[in-house]
């Protein structure tokens, strides 16, 4: 069985562990989601679309990532999940952690932090070997496509991954700012 650590309200680890399925998360309880933004040097980004059988927004495009594991640090998750979803490994390559958000739903007891993460690679479409059990396609958009999609509300984490480059554009790479949105 996969677990999860629990994080309080200002992510830092409460020592409690859950399973990854069917948790149900109280006040100043969070779980970890990482999601990778990578960019080719043609200003072009990778973006994967959501199997069909999942339970949420399922179909929809997104850009790699999922759950941090019990023991395992975000960016470590990051790598892990771009590495399983895409077959890409990220590990060198230029970037990091871009920006932090967190979302709060104490009537779903889906509380958590969104770590994005934007990395700078070059890669060909060959490259890229989706997992089928996570991703049905992928494909290399602008950011013009990825705003488009969102406009047919098919793109998740847009706004965030738009304040994120925003963010960044104003600090530098790397600058990890949180912000808190609640539902």
């Amino acid at each position: 069985m996969e677990y999860i650590d629990i994080y309080d309200s200002e992510k830092r680890l409460t020592g409690v562990r859950l399973p990854r399925k069917d948790y149900f998360l109280k006040e100043n309880q969070y779980a970890v989601i990482v999601v990778g933004l990578i960019e080719r040097s043609d200003r072009r980004f990778l973006a994967t679309r959501r199997s069909e059988d999942k339970k949420w927004a399922a179909g929809w495009w997104e850009i790699p990532g999922g759950g941090v594991r019990a023991g395992e640090a975000s960016a470590q998750a990051i790598v892990r999940e771009i590495k399983e979803e895409t077959g890409l490994d990220v590990t060198d390559a230029r970037g990091g952690l871009m920006y932090t958000y967190s979302r709060e739903n104490l009537k779903k007891g889906d509380n958590y932090f969104v770590d994005i993460y934007h990395f700078h690679m070059d890669f060909d479409e060959g490259d890229v070997r989706v997992n089928s059990s996570e991703v049905t396609a992928f494909k290399l958009m602008t950011w013009d496509e990825m705003t488009a999609l969102n406009q047919e509300h098919l793109f998740l984490h847009y706004d965030r991954l738009r304040e994120g480059l925003e963010q960044e554009s104003l600090y530098g790479l790397n600058c990890g700012r949180i912000t808190r949105f609640a539902d």
